[in-house]
């Protein structure tokens, strides 16, 4: 009887087998569209053979001894991996094909059509020095290219602050997903402690947050060991051991303890975020120059890495590259424009306001000042020159200082025979006067009240040493004396005030004397001129059209790289995606399979467990 009874027990498990082979074929079909959801396999062995009284070994059925998932950790690594750099270059070409629309490279539209109406417009002003309408249509267009380079900047800034607003979003994203990570790994161990059981579904969903830390940050994941599982594939294996991810080497999980990462922008007047990575003591340890992958990567590489802690703009960013030349090219286009301006007569001549201390070497300032000398031009009402007086600027040149100084406030003043005919009262210092109150305030030339009554007015013409505009000292363009154009760079570039309210007060000649048009010749002469643009992190030496060329074609051509690139990219990653799907993804065609051969496995098994009972009611049969 025991012989039968144990033949009992071999139907059992086989039973119990297919039951098992059926459940994990029916969670398999319906997690089959499950992000994540890895095909598992039953693991079974034959169960321990008895011993009969015969010295036969009689077979015991079988034991389902696991349940596996058909995993690959070398094929996922590779996969996480190439989807870390298809976050990073879906995000970084989504955001330059964005920027690159505000640079239109159609004739007739875009800031370098504009520029050629504004040069064009001070051409029409050479051709008809007197004519208010031309000065009228000058300061249209200018007013047109200056709203257009305003509008252009504010642009590619709001989109540098959506990028700083979604790098926020997708920094808490990631330690949402590292506490549920650590979470995690504490409930895999529990259930996997002693060996005896695999916790599928779970290490699934930890695999599914891996590959979403690493597309939001790039991290890495690194285990202690790789257990095989060749008994359901000969790719198969299961992670073991110690559990970290890591992020450019600072472990944000380290088994069952994550550690957050912390955004911080009260101290920056643009909101612009730090990342911070906090220690297990607590201490934070700035991280934003070490994070370079997935898409929080490329929202650096576009909004900038580190923060100017004296500005509180980004140090670096290709969108913080753009607006730097950007703001190179209008801060060029005004200073030399104003350079150039400055040449006009007037009464009087008022600075920018300075943030300059009156003892402080213009020089080195933080104004575009360099060694030179620039001359005070007196005219009389008919438009001669009446007194010239050259400035010096030099290493030592301060605005204010005491007589026979070379300050700019002693140069003006020194009592000196300028037109060498032995008369003291006709030389610059008994014209002008100069004013200078310090950091705060602007500096003023005026013309003494009785001289202006007389119809006397004065210029400041830039002494050029090689004839190129740019070998000047730049003092009137740098400070913005008798300026055409107020601002500084791209962010507030404007049409002076003073002739959006009367353009017909725009000057078209060095003097007053009607139709002088050296000023506008000048003007004309400058879109050949090439000047020194400072653009941040890159010097250049061209004309204001080739300043705007090379705005517009760096990002053209960063657009146009990273379209290619990303198209690379996506081809890597289907394929390695399907590398992956054919390793662990369900199939369901398989699965209808299995489940058939389930099914008639548990229709054999239970024919066993009938026979058995035919045989039982036979010996009891015999009995009777």
């Amino acid at each position: 009887m025991a012989a039968i009874f144990n033949s009992l027990y071999t139907g059992y498990s086989g039973l119990n087998a297919s039951q098992v082979g059926i459940d994990t074929t029916g969670h398999n079909i319906t997690n089959a569209e499950v992000d994540g959801y890895t095909r598992q396999r039953v693991v079974y062995e034959s169960s321990a053979p008895m011993a009969t009284s015969s010295n036969l070994i009689i077979g015991n059925g079988v034991d389902t001894t696991d349940i596996k998932r058909v995993y690959d950790d070398f094929v996922f690594t590779r996969y996480t991996d190439v989807a870390a750099d298809k976050e990073y270059s879906d995000y970084e070409t989504d955001k330059l094909e964005t920027v690159s629309t505000y640079f239109p490279d159609v004739d007739g539209v875009g800031i370098k059509s504009d520029l050629s109406d504004y040069y064009d417009s001070w051409q029409n002003l050479a051709d008809n020095p007197d004519n208010i309408s031309v000065k009228t249509d000058l300061e249209e267009n200018t007013e047109n290219l200056s709203s257009h380079i305003q509008e252009t900047r504010d642009q590619v800034y709001d989109l540098q602050k959506q990028v700083n607003d979604d790098l926020a979003l997708d920094i808490n994203e990631v330690n949402k997903f590292s506490k549920e990570l650590a979470q995690l790994n504490k409930s895999i161990d529990a259930v996997e402690v002693g060996g005896l059981s695999s916790a599928n579904d779970l290490r699934d969903r930890r695999n599914v947050i891996e590959k979403n830390l690493s597309r939001l940050i790039g991290a890495k994941r690194t285990t202690d060991q790789l257990k095989s599982n060749i008994q359901i594939d000969s790719s198969s294996n299961t992670l073991t051991g110690s559990y970290t991810i890591q992020v450019n080497g600072f472990n944000i999980v380290d088994g069952g303890t994550y550690h957050p990462l912390h955004l911080e922008k009260d101290d920056n007047p643009n909101g612009f975020y730090d990342i911070s990575y906090q220690r297990q003591d607590g201490t934070l340890i700035p991280m934003s120059e070490d994070i370079s992958d997935g898409e929080v990567g490329a929202m650096l590489d576009l909004r900038g890495h580190t923060i100017d802690s004296n500005t509180g703009v980004p140090n670096d960013g290709t969108l913080q590259d753009t607006i730097n030349e950007l703001d190179s090219f209008s801060a060029g286009l005004i200073e030399s424009t104003n350079n150039l301006y400055a040449a006009g007569a007037t009464t009087r001549s008022d600075s920018n306001v300075l943030e300059l201390n009156g003892d402080t070497p213009l020089v080195n300032s933080k104004y575009n000042i360099k060694e030179g000398s620039f001359n005070l031009v007196v005219y009389n009402s008919d438009g001669d020159i009446v007194s010239t007086r050259a400035i010096g600027v030099d290493a030592g040149t301060t605005m204010n200082g005491n007589s026979g100084s070379n300050s700019i406030e002693a140069q003006v003043a020194a009592n000196k025979d300028d037109n060498d005919d032995g008369d003291a009262s006709n030389d610059i210092d008994d014209y002008l006067n100069f004013n200078y109150n310090g950091s705060g305030n602007p500096a003023v030339f005026t013309m003494d009240p009785e001289k202006e009554a007389d119809g006397y007015t004065f210029a400041i013409e830039d002494n050029l040493t090689d004839n190129s505009f740019d070998s000047g000292s730049n003092f009137a363009g740098a400070f913005g004396f008798s300026r055409y154009f107020d601002g500084s760079n791209a962010k507030d570039i404007r049409v002076n005030q003073k002739y959006r309210n009367d353009p017909s007060q725009i000057s078209a000649g060095k003097s007053t004397a009607s139709g002088d048009k050296d000023v506008a010749t000048d003007m004309v002469q400058q879109q050949y001129e090439k000047y020194d643009f400072d653009a941040g992190n890159h010097s250049y030496n061209t004309t204001t059209y080739g300043m705007f060329d090379i705005v517009a074609t760096n990002v053209g051509t960063k657009t146009n790289t990273a379209t290619i690139r990303n198209d690379t990219i996506n081809a890597q990653y289907n394929a390695t995606e399907m590398e992956y799907f054919s390793t662990s993804k369900v199939n369901t065609d398989e699965e209808m399979t299995n489940l058939i051969k389930y099914q008639t496995a548990y229709g054999a098994a239970a024919k066993i467990i009938t026979t058995i009972d035919q045989m039982t009611q036979t010996l009891l049969g015999i009995k009777q």
